[in-house]
């Protein structure tokens, strides 16, 4: 297939970067993204859900894990002091955990960029110094490698050597871009010349070593921080190799499945659903975008609209949670883990859901975002970031879930004969696979960022929360802004405008796909803006200081079914109220009751209330429900009437279950109607 590297060359010569340079996604000279990103700390979070996540990441994620990272726990840092010469050992951890300590740096780095802690960014360039002792002369940069000596550079894929790089290249362009400094890219572009050198060459060997692909994010990346074409071009080649081989065995992916696992049967631009492995799908997914935003390839585009339709409309959870087994088989029939299998196949209990998926699944939508500006991205980018993303790690942000099912039932799950996952019915303050805490964590820390982007000539409001926002449009007027809300608990949304040009611009509204019957108001007067959820709201105007909209969002509870091909969920209903997705469990419930005894009646009235001093700061949901008290223990029995208890209970959101020692708990609930 030809290249379309020219295009993004010939579109660089007449675009005038006059946009954010310094954003999550350094997409301001992105030809083919129709929101460009804003700076990293133009907005940040004054009050509400958000800000007390952002106060929990600094406080408390991330020290904590620095010090397990640090420690001789994770020991991530040791591994690259042994391979410096510093200190005497052996590597410990997986062989992708370069890659796990790389986001934690990432994430710390946007704590830094919000409260400008010295400290914490000496002691950041500490660590750097010492990553840049553990290089080698030639750029190569692996501490498994190094210190395992049954291990061969770039020989098999399952070394994650391309994972840890791609991780790399992410967090040295992010140090850059808020501290100007050269010290960590200088180490990341060293890297990437290798690769270059490498994997750029056609040869049969190399050309079949992809696995975990984050090299392709990230040397595009890299590309947008340096403007050194080749690692555009090599991204894009990463691309254009799979699928391009027979699936047999080859030396360097023995030891993994092939095939569908990695996205290698099928090439992209040609693929007509989401396969394989989650994780590895979703960052190939990703990646695939960036490189569209540079060149604008029309089949790769169509390939990524294809694929997310396919996620979101058959094999993704009410939560936006995706990666539906833990092992199967594709519809190819190839082996799989932790991924994709067949549509409509959404179990419960054996959900598997990694949390890495999950925010994966954040992460694509956030660059369809950008470069479709349609609200059905940053739907999804929501709905994950408010369930099954942040269900991944406990309410004071120091224990993980690896996998995120929804429905637990006592001694019905458990990992801990794996070697990557630990016991999974409860969190863990240490995951062997340690993989899903910092990429949790570093998109609680930037998370900020993807709260607005910027139109041609506008501001779009992506998220919603209490926050300040200070940056310029994308012809370089400034603009300043405060929100004030207690979303997602309550629907109404005041934006005051503090600072903005004279000139006419468009603000953008995302209603939500859920929000019916939402409004807005300018300065107390409705607009005569038609609201349609699933939208953005347009509105243009010559906007002026002290300018104020009113969004309200009715939030009404609602009972959710499934598709009658998820069988599992038939005749069951889920509670959801705005974005966030409610669960019940055992702690709610009377003493030895049992979650599957549980049953709710279609008729019955649920009323919200909101509890601040209840797991957080929660709204909870109050309702009656039906505890079924006849005895079911036989494996098939004959149908007799049911007895039914009442009793008044409440639902509490996903993401905060667990968090009341160990529970039983279900999203889903068989309905029954009574007159």
């Amino acid at each position: 297939m030809k290249t379309v590297i020219a295009l993004a060359i010939s579109s660089l010569l007449f675009f005038q970067i006059i946009a954010q340079e310094s954003g999550i996604i350094n997409n301001s000279a992105s030809p083919h993204v129709q929101l460009k990103s804003i700076d990293i700390g133009d907005c940040t979070w004054t009050e509400g859900f958000w800000a007390d996540k952002f106060k929990i990441c600094e406080e408390s994620m991330i020290p904590y894990m620095g010090k397990v990272l640090t420690g001789d726990v994770g020991h991530a840092l040791n591994n690259f002091k042994i391979a410096a010469g510093m200190m005497e050992g052996e590597h410990k951890g997986m062989r992708w955990h370069d890659g796990d300590f790389y986001k934690w740096l990432e994430a710390a780095m946007y704590v830094y960029a919000q409260n400008g802690d010295k400290n914490l960014l000496k002691e950041i360039d500490s660590y750097i110094e010492i990553i840049g002792k553990a290089q080698e002369e030639d750029g190569y940069l692996q501490t498994q490698t190094k210190l395992r000596g049954d291990i061969e550079r770039y020989g098999n894929r399952r070394n994650h050597e391309m994972y840890n790089s791609g991780h790399l290249f992410t967090a040295a362009c992010i140090h850059h871009r808020i501290t100007g400094q050269k010290n960590f890219l200088d180490i990341a572009v060293k890297q990437a010349n290798l690769l270059y050198t490498i994997f750029y060459p056609e040869t049969t060997h190399y050309g079949r070593f992809g696995f975990n692909q984050t090299q392709i994010m990230g040397l595009v990346e890299l590309y947008r921080t340096t403007k050194d074409i080749k690692y555009l071009k090599l991204a894009e080649r990463f691309i254009n190799r799979r699928g391009k081989f027979e699936v047999e065995h080859h030396p360097t992916t023995l030891g993994y499945p092939i095939g569908d696992m990695v996205q290698e049967r099928t090439p992209i631009r040609v693929a007509t659903e989401a396969v394989g492995h989650a994780v590895l799908a979703l960052y190939y997914y990703a990646g695939a975008a960036d490189v569209y935003a540079e060149t604008g390839e029309q089949a790769l585009m169509e390939a990524l609209d294809r694929l997310w339709e396919n996620i979101t409309e058959k094999k993704m959870y009410i939560t936006g949670a995706t990666g539906q087994a833990h092992y199967g088989v594709s519809t190819n029939r190839d082996k799989i883990q932790e991924g994709f299998v067949d549509a409509y196949s959404l179990p419960n209990l054996t959900a598997y859901n990694e949390t890495c998926a999950n925010v994966c699944n954040s992460m694509f939508n956030f660059r369809m975002l950008g470069i479709q500006a349609k609200s059905k991205y940053a739907d999804i980018m929501e709905l994950v970031l408010y369930n099954s993303a942040l269900s991944g790690i406990s309410l004071e942000g120091k224990d993980y879930f690896y996998a995120n099912p929804l429905r637990m039932v006592h001694n019905s799950r458990n990992f801990s004969d794996l070697q990557d996952v630990t016991e999974s019915n409860i969190r863990e303050p240490y995951l062997a696979c340690f993989c899903c805490p910092p990429n949790l964590v570093r998109t609680i820390a930037k998370v900020s960022g993807w709260a607005y982007s910027l139109p041609e000539n506008g501001l779009a409001v992506n998220l919603y929360g209490g926050n300040r926002l200070e940056t310029k449009l994308s012809d370089g007027s400034n603009i300043r802004l405060t929100q004030k809300t207690m979303y997602p608990w309550e629907g109404s949304v005041t934006i005051s405008i503090e600072e903005c040009k004279s000139e006419p611009f468009e603000i953008w509204l995302r209603i939500p796909e859920w929000a019916e019957g939402a409004s807005i108001k300018i300065n107390g007067k409705n607009s005569q803006k038609d609201m349609i959820p699933g939208t953005f709201s347009k509105i243009k105007r010559s906007w002026k200081k002290g300018d104020i909209i009113s969004l309200e969002m009715p939030m009404q509870i609602t009972f959710m079914e499934g598709h009658p091909l998820v069988e599992e969920i038939r005749n069951q209903v889920a509670i959801k109220r705005g974005p966030i997705v409610y669960c019940i469990e055992s702690p709610d419930l009377p003493k030895d009751s049992k979650i599957l005894d549980v049953y709710i009646d279609g008729t019955a009235k649920l009323k919200a209330l909101h509890r601040p001093n209840f797991l957080g700061g929660v709204t909870a949901i109050q309702a009656e429900v039906l505890l079924r008290t006849d005895n079911r223990n036989g494996m098939y029995q004959r149908l007799k009437e049911p007895q039914w208890k009442s009793i008044k209970t409440q639902f509490v959101p996903y993401y905060a279950w667990s968090n009341r020692g160990l529970a039983e708990m279900t999203v889903f609930l068989p309905i029954i109607w009574r007159k």
